[in-house]
């Protein structure tokens, strides 16, 4: 190299070496400024090494001194900063609008080839190594390497493979072919992860993810269909059960309505009636709730319409013929024997109280504001309370009503029929004379008011204390039935 060349490259490598301290400090928040930086620099080092009469593309044997050191550090330097600067254009330009999961990955392939052609250029024009000798060597190293690291390598590309198909992205709720169900929480090159219901993290490579067929919940929305199987004794009419079932679903504060729940009758036999019912929820995990819920239902409509329970076809009994006789369809008059808290001799003398009133469907009960007369438990129907934007069913068995006790106090919701409703009504006046000469009545209708935990606690604190007359009685009840809230 002749000596008028060495400033030229000395220029080169200062230029080099400025650049990646200028690279470094601009930081990954300003990818922009950082590539002009990189195009400016790059530019100035091709500019010098054209000035110094060599060609990047052509190995040049240097000489064994410091000034063929400079020669090589300069061709490296220049090939480093080309590297970086189409780096910078991808990271800038290569977008996929909507899917930035797959620009990523995509700009993460170019940038590898970026590397590895840099490499494999920096070992050809600045050190002389015949490339085509190395990738014929290569070749038979990257076959073993294959082969030891086969599992890694399927992962890596099944990871690429569901990158691109995107069949869930990151929060999805997923259930796979052997009933692994989890939401994804994080995945990468090699694994997905999946937060399990029972808070369990489940780690799956995704090898295996993507050979097993997987159902994504949460697409098109997290609404979720969930099956439940009812056996009842067929004492009515098939389609007179199917309207109480689908009264029950009616009922539920806990599933969607819309669209609506469906009832199906699967099979029919001297046992029994299998029904199956179908309904959704807003997401996974109010499938325990919402199952609940419905089964609590059942149980109460069944026993306010005077239907029974089926035994399982599994159970050896029995056959009592009497048991199968078939009513009419009827429930009890007496709603009082849905309130399973009371013992008999209460729900009897609650009971000889009640006044039987009938409600239309879509029929005002009560409005905001009005002044009831009394407690009202509900015999048959659903019964809708709102206040504002909220809503609650009432069942069969639940009582409402309790809040106009307090002299003066107006209603605060407006209590609706959903269905045709049955229920038996207890004037204030007779309530306060029944619970002054039976005092213990008081603990059962707390109990059978579940929205009313709280009042329900506070009265069991005192529950032991004498009751102090008909006044404390009256005040005691007349807490217990306030409704703070739906």
């Amino acid at each position: 190299m002749t000596s008028e060349a060495i400033p030229a490259f000395v220029s080169i490598n200062l230029l080099g070496v400025a650049g990646i301290i200028a690279w470094y400090f601009q930081g990954r928040s300003r990818p922009t400024a950082r590539l002009i930086l990189q195009i400016i620099v790059f530019s100035a080092m091709t500019a010098a090494v054209v000035l110094a009469g060599r060609n990047p593309f052509r190995f040049d044997a240097p000489h064994l001194d410091g000034a063929g050191s400079l020669v090589i550090s300069a061709k490296i330097l220049w090939w480093t900063h080309l590297a970086w600067a189409a780096i910078g254009f991808v990271r800038i330009y290569i977008v996929l609008e909507g899917k930035p999961k797959e620009a990523r990955l995509l700009q993460d392939l170019i940038v590898a080839l970026v590397y590895l052609g840099v490499l494999l250029s920096v070992m050809a024009f600045v050190f002389g190594v015949p490339i085509g000798t190395l990738l014929a060597t290569s070749g038979v190293v990257a076959i073993i390497l294959g082969l030891a690291l086969q599992n890694t390598l399927g992962d890596v590309f099944s990871g690429i493979a569901l990158t691109l198909g995107r069949p869930y992205v990151l929060g999805d709720w997923i259930l796979l072919a052997d009933g692994t169900e989890g939401r994804v929480v994080a995945s990468n090159w090699r694994s997905t992860y999946l937060l399990t219901a029972s808070h369990n993290l489940v780690v799956l490579p995704n090898s295996v993810l993507a050979k097993q067929g997987l159902t994504n919940i949460s697409k098109p929305d997290e609404s979720h269909q969930i099956m439940l199987s009812v056996r009842v004794l067929p004492t009515q009419k098939p389609s007179s059960i199917l309207e109480v079932m689908r009264t029950v679903l009616a009922n539920c504060n806990s599933i969607i309505h819309e669209p609506t729940p469906e009832v199906a009758i699967k099979g029919i036999n001297a046992a029994g009636l299998e029904i199956e019912l179908l309904f959704q929820v807003t997401s996974p995990s109010q499938r325990i709730p919402a199952r609940n819920e419905v089964i609590d239902m059942v149980y109460r409509h069944c026993r306010a319409s005077g239907l029974r329970l089926a035994m399982p076809l599994t159970t050896s009994f029995v056959l009592n013929e009497a048991r199968f006789e078939p009513t009419d369809g009827s429930a009890s008059d007496d709603p009082i024997h849905l309130l399973t808290e009371l013992g008999l001799p209460e729900r009897e003398r609650l009971g000889s109280l009640a006044i039987k009133r009938t409600f239309a469907q879509r029929e005002i009960i009560a409005r905001k504001g009005d002044l009831g007369t009394g407690l009202t438990i509900i015999q048959t129907g659903i019964v809708l309370i709102t206040r504002g934007t909220h809503e609650r069913r009432l069942a069969p068995g639940d009582c409402f009503g309790g809040v106009t006790l307090v002299a003066g106090e107006a209603e605060p919701d407006e209590i609706k029929a959903l269905t045709r409703v049955t229920v038996h009504e207890i004037k204030n006046d007779a309530l306060d004379r029944l619970l002054a000469a039976y005092p213990d009545i008081l603990m059962g209708l707390a109990n059978e008011l579940p929205h009313q935990d709280a009042k329900a606690t506070t009265y069991s604190e005192r529950s032991s204390v004498t009751p102090r007359g008909r006044a404390e009685l009256v005040h005691t009840v007349r807490s217990l039935f306030r409704r703070d809230q739906l």
